[in-house]
């Protein structure tokens, strides 16, 4: 399967692409072609696309997976695949679109190549579409002024497809990490309040501000003209409850609540902007803010320790250093001392404490309209062998050989009925490198049985680009419920230009089958969709001198 793609930028203008989607009944000559299928599976593709047959075929293939060694306390046996009720039922696809989707203008991103893709990934049988409503750009104008068109644009487009939308709660700015590809800082008039007050934001020991998110140390306090952050998050959401409540549960059927940095309930303690951490660093504690210092010094004293609350851990080491480099996290380190414990716990507790005061400000919001709430932890699987699982105390997951910290965090979503989504899905242990000490696996399966244990739904994403069927094959074998729960959801990462090329789309399609199917291994033929509505097999155009861009990216 190929589709051909002919350019370096986000989409594919075809030369007078315009005429081609003129009305859905209209078709385009020498746009795209389709191969020959069955003829008892006929439709006609709307807009720009050509009638296409189906042809049906199955071939499955057996996967076999070799048992994980039983090294990690949280690590769980492998468990033979049996073929109960419960891998049948379908686990949903949704694509993350790209973070540009709503331009700074405020408007839809290039509609006429969104509404080509989302016609392609209705057509593979994909659930729907996660995008980022970035504070940045809809409260950008000042204080409460909010502008939500270019998120119209996009639902009612989704709505015509008849798909269904993700819709994230994008509270930090886009740029400086994994993956990020354009930049979108908070809004203005909140970066003008964090030069008057640079405490606003998290810091690390050495005094570096990190502008990715509002500390979570002024969460109750009116330090945004006079608004709470929680206030000023509950406010927005408001406002796109008020602007898309004909629309909720039916087109918009979740929205993931933004908690920290990339989304996520944590601590931006391994940013990448400026080359301040690489991987596998085992990253700094973000606990050097006035406010955050204030709290600290106050938990101290009323564990009559008041010295301990005079800062941070001394001996915690920096970005870049290894576990046992540091006094803190080496294996018989301050981590396992009375003091260690009592950092950690208030470290941790910070992080539990903002997101439940988020999520209970979006419950509020949202409860009733029939749309899911979730929320998002990071999979940080990095020195996740050690006993002391540095990176994870760092980001603010208490969790150790001899402590699981993902079961409090499971507790807390449940008490809301929120969506527990984790990432890294995709990987293995072994593709990792030896000296980092990682086990994607191994903490996949302790947050599957974290879940279980909480009675809460677990939806997935993978971490990182990937577009082999080795990958969907990991998130296949992850969906079931063999160990621990199996996922609700999952959504890809990301939709561009690659994923429409050759293999990569012919995999694509093979997972979305394979998960409909309940996680089951399914095999394409090299020119069959095999149950899917649409075979994209390649693009076409007169004249190939004059080819531009036809697909999103």
């Amino acid at each position: 399967m190929t589709l051909t793609l002919r350019s370096s930028t986000s989409f594919i203008n075809l030369k007078d692409y315009s005429k081609g989607l003129k009305t859905s009944d209209e078709s385009s000559s020498g746009v795209v072609c389709f191969a020959q299928m069955k003829p008892s599976f006929r439709i006609r593709a709307k807009s720009s696309l050509q009638e296409a047959q189906l042809f049906q075929e199955r071939i499955r293939v057996s996967s076999t997976t070799d048992d994980l060694p039983r090294e990690l306390l949280h690590a769980l046996p492998s468990i033979a695949h049996s073929s109960n009720n419960n891998d049948s039922k379908k686990v949903p696809v949704y694509v993350m679109l790209p973070l540009d989707t709503v331009t700074h203008g405020g408007h839809l991103n290039k509609p006429r190549a969104m509404n080509v893709s989302l016609m392609a990934l209705k057509n593979a049988g994909v659930e729907g579409v996660m995008v980022d409503a970035w504070w940045g750009l809809v409260e950008k104008d000042g204080p409460s002024k909010y502008n939500w068109e270019g998120y119209a644009e996009l639902v009612n487009l989704v709505q015509r497809h008849g798909l269904k939308i993700q819709v994230v709660m994008s509270f930090h700015q886009c740029g400086g990490n994994v993956g990020d590809s354009c930049s979108i800082p908070l809004p203005p008039w909140v970066l003008e309040e964090i030069s008057k007050n640079p405490d606003l934001v998290y810091t690390d020991k050495s005094g570096r501000r990190n502008p990715e998110y509002i500390s979570l140390g002024c969460d109750s306090l009116p330090v945004l003209r006079g608004r709470t952050p929680i206030q000023a998050y509950t406010d927005y959401m408001k406002s796109f409850h008020d602007r898309f409540r004909d629309y909720m549960g039916d087109v918009i059927v979740e929205i993931q609540v933004g908690m920290g940095p990339c989304g996520e309930l944590r601590y931006p303690a391994y940013p990448e902007s400026n080359g301040t951490w690489k991987f596998p660093g085992i990253g700094e504690f973000q606990c050097y803010d006035k406010y955050m210092k204030a709290s600290l010094e106050a938990s101290a004293e009323a564990q009559g320790k008041r010295d301990w609350g005079t800062t941070g851990p001394h001996d915690s080491g920096q970005y870049n250093q290894f576990p046992e480099d540091t006094g803190f996290f080496k294996r018989d380190g301050t981590w396992d001392t009375e003091y260690g414990r009592f950092f950690l716990e208030w470290y941790s507790e910070k992080l539990l404490r903002h997101g439940d005061r988020l999520l209970a400000a979006a419950k509020g919001v949202f409860q009733g309209t029939g749309a899911k709430l979730s929320g998002k932890v990071a999979g940080i699987h990095w020195h996740y062998r050690t006993r002391s699982h540095a990176a994870e105390l760092t980001a603010g997951y208490y969790n150790t050989r001899l402590r699981d910290g993902y079961i409090p965090t499971a507790k807390m979503f449940s008490k809301h009925g929120v969506v527990l989504n984790f990432t890294c899905m995709e990987m293995k242990d072994g593709e990792q490198p030896d000296n980092a000490n990682c086990s994607p696996e191994g903490l996949v399966r302790q947050v599957k049985m974290a879940t279980k244990s909480a009675g809460i739904d677990l939806a997935g994403e993978n971490a990182l680009e990937r577009y082999d069927s080795g990958a969907y094959g990991q998130v296949l074998a992850t969906s079931r419920s063999d160990s621990g729960n199996a996922l609700s959801a999952f959504t890809y990462l990301r939709l561009n230009k690659r994923l429409f090329e050759g293999d990569n789309w012919r995999n694509m399609v093979e997972f979305v089958k394979g998960m409909a199917d309940g996680g089951r291994n399914q095999r394409l033929s090299e020119c069959d969709s095999t149950g899917t509505d649409l075979y994209v097999r390649f693009i076409k155009e007169k004249n190939v001198q004059e080819e531009k861009d036809t697909v999103l990216v």
